[in-house]
Order: C-alpha cells, then structure tokens, then sequence
C-alpha cells in the first residue's frame, strides 16, 4: 500500500496549475494528517465541526481548515474562530449566522454557495435561480464579514460518466455567468476521489478528495 505522501504527491502531478486540492482528512486520525502536513498539505477537509475542532487544536496553525459538510446553523459559532472556508452553504440564514459569528470572532469567513446538481434527493443545495436571486438580494449587502468566493456542487454518485459531466457543465455554466457580476468569485469547488479528473475538463479550480490519498474510511468508531 502506498504511503499517504505517495499517494499526495502523484495526485499533485495529475492537477493543473491553479487547481487547489483539499485533502478530506475526516474520520482520519491526527497521525495521518500530520503524515500529509509534513508531505506539504496546508489544506484539510472535514464534515463534522467538533472533529474539525478537535484537530484544530492538536494540529499546527498554519493549516487550512475546510468545513465541506453540511451545516447546522446552530454549529456555526464553534468554528468561527478558526475555519478558513465554509463549501456547503445553502441558504441565507446560514449565511447570516456565518457573518454574525464571523463578526464577533473579528474575522472573515470564505463561503460558497452550494448548487445542488445531483438527481440525488439526499444531497443539500440551492437551485441556479436561488443562487441568482441571493446573490442580486440586498439581504447580502450587509454581510461584509463573508466572502462569496464562489460555487460547490456535488455530482451524482453514479458510473454513468456522462451524467456526472453534464452535472459538472451546469455548473460550470452557471458559475461563469456569474462571475461578470461578481468579481470575488474565483472557485468553483467540484470533484472528489472518483470524479477530480472529469470536473477539472469542467472547470474545477478547487477538489476535494480523501480517500485516495489517506485510503478508506472507518466509520465504525
């Protein structure tokens, strides 16, 4: 089995320039995360904001931290005062506890807006006219404690390449009208361990991948 730097280092070899790569470190433990910081990683992943938390604490400072889950408004202040990027936000109310936090933290909190185009009931988003209206609504104005950096979309998990690709070439389209207006958008976050390649030919600037680089996950603990 290859090392978790082998394995970072011919994922780095497959990635354009200007693509960043999230390493999605969750359930993982701090062992292995250290493995991929001393390899050169400052950008880590996670789903759960009290396993974020905990690693925060443990791990050196200069790390990036990345909460790519869905998120629970409630959960919002234990982050805030130290999450760089939020991926997965879905309606203004969150984006309105994400600055009010933001706020009393002093900061300023990455945010982008997640699409939903998977055919999969499960998987959270805004539709393209929710994300054209929130973005238009003077609700965002004063929001000056987060940054809409840009776009996430999770494609449908399936083997049918042509779906995933005309998932990711939605968004793509929706992301490049969009930047015209908004010139802050610069990522668009697509693409996983399956999927990076297809959504990088779509345009991804950013991916998020896990198991190939730390193996499979244990979600027995």
């Amino acid at each position: 089995m290859n090392s978790i730097e082998e394995n970072l280092k011919h994922i780095q070899k497959t990635l354009p320039e200007g693509v960043t790569l999230v390493a999605v470190s969750k359930t993982k433990p701090i062992s292995d995360l250290m493995e991929a910081y001393e390899a050169g990683q400052r950008v880590f992943g996670e789903n759960k904001i009290q396993e974020m938390t905990q690693k925060w604490e443990e791990l050196p400072k200069d790390i990036s931290w990345h909460m790519i889950g869905h998120v629970q408004t409630n959960k919002v202040k234990y982050m805030a005062p130290y999450v760089d990027t939020i991926h997965a936000v879905d309606s203004l109310k969150l984006l309105k506890e994400i600055n009010k936090q933001a706020l009393k933290n002093n900061r300023n909190i990455n945010c982008f807006l997640q699409v939903k185009i998977a055919k999969e009931e499960s998987k959270f988003g805004l539709s393209e006219a929710d994300v054209i209206a929130l973005l238009k609504s003077d609700d965002i104005k004063p929001l000056t404690n987060v940054n809409i950096k840009g776009l996430m979309g999770m494609a449908t998990f399936t083997d049918n390449k042509e779906q995933i690709i005309n998932e990711f070439k939605k968004i793509q389209s929706l992301f490049n009208d969009l930047t015209t207006d908004n010139p802050t958008f610069k990522t668009l976050s697509i693409g996983m361990s399956g999927d990076y390649r297809l959504a990088i030919d779509c345009g991804s600037t950013m991916v998020r991948i896990g198991s190939s680089i730390f193996g499979a996950r244990n979600y027995s603990h």
